[in-house]
């Protein structure tokens, strides 16, 4: 893989900065599946988002996986929900999430198993690297990338365990603002507000978490940010919502739609 591991992580930082400007959260992971499966020696990727098992959770493609996979029937999708051999390898409270392969989990059995003849079938792959997102309680919730051919190196696997935490970074910004469009106004609404308008999507993630009286610290480590970033951006909220302190810049994002009103609280 050329760059290696770092030329990786900074070429991911990369799309990883663009996808946290991005306001519509929808957007966010197209991103970053655009991008990623070329950084870990991959071909095409598959996501799986939520609280992802064999029966539910949402799935995204990149764009090469797309390709393959526009006429997926039922019987192969449930093979690909099913997460093999990921899924058991990951169950557990105590199961470390870091990156692996499908051969060094299953051995050779995966080459004689169910999911192996589907990825063949359908992306023509021999091989599924898994990328799980830090922290996340379900198995298979992460990305899968595939590659036809020999295995993935360990190189591939040392730089998906480098961009884990760009990845989980993504994900955590897409949930903060499905949490932001769910609980405020329409879009079409949300256009017409001039502040609102002029927040960035970092910012609408570091309101959210001000309403929660989360501390700057206690939104750093969420965020995976510096505390002193945190508070530039608490700083930038002040400016652009003519306030001076927390409590009456989330009154304030209240009272103008940027955030639910909260009762007995």
């Amino acid at each position: 893989m050329t760059g290696g591991p770092a030329g990786a992580y900074e070429r991911m930082l990369a799309v990883a900065v663009a996808a946290l400007h991005e306001r519509e959260p929808d957007r966010l992971w197209p991103l970053v599946a655009a991008a990623l499966p070329g950084l870990c020696g991959g071909e095409a990727l598959i996501y799986k988002l939520g609280e992802w098992t064999d029966r539910s959770g949402s799935m995204g493609l990149s764009p090469a996986a797309a390709a393959h996979l526009g006429r997926i029937d039922d019987d192969a999708m449930a093979v690909l929900r099913r997460g093999y051999p990921f899924a058991d390898h990951y169950a557990g409270a105590g199961a470390v999430r870091r990156p692996g392969t499908a051969h060094r989990m299953a051995g050779k059995g995966w080459a004689r198993s169910r999911t192996a003849g589907t990825i063949s079938r359908l992306m023509d792959a021999d091989h599924v690297l898994a990328i799980p997102l830090p922290g996340t309680a379900t198995p298979v919730t992460g990305c899968l990338v595939y590659r036809a051919g020999a295995d993935f190196t360990e190189d591939h696997v040392r730089a998906a365990e480098e961009l884990q935490p760009l990845l989980a970074g993504v994900e955590q910004q897409r949930q903060l603002l499905e949490r932001w469009r769910a609980t405020t106004a329409s879009p079409e609404t949300r256009e017409e507000t001039p502040a609102d308008s002029r927040l960035t999507p970092r910012q609408v993630a570091v309101l959210l978490l001000l309403a929660d009286a989360m501390t700057a610290s206690a939104i750093a480590r969420r965020l995976g940010i510096s505390v002193r970033t945190v508070h530039k951006h608490v700083e930038g909220l002040y400016r652009k919502l003519g306030t001076r302190d927390r409590v009456s810049t989330v009154l304030r994002a209240q009272e103008m739609g940027l955030l639910p009103r909260r009762v007995g609280r």
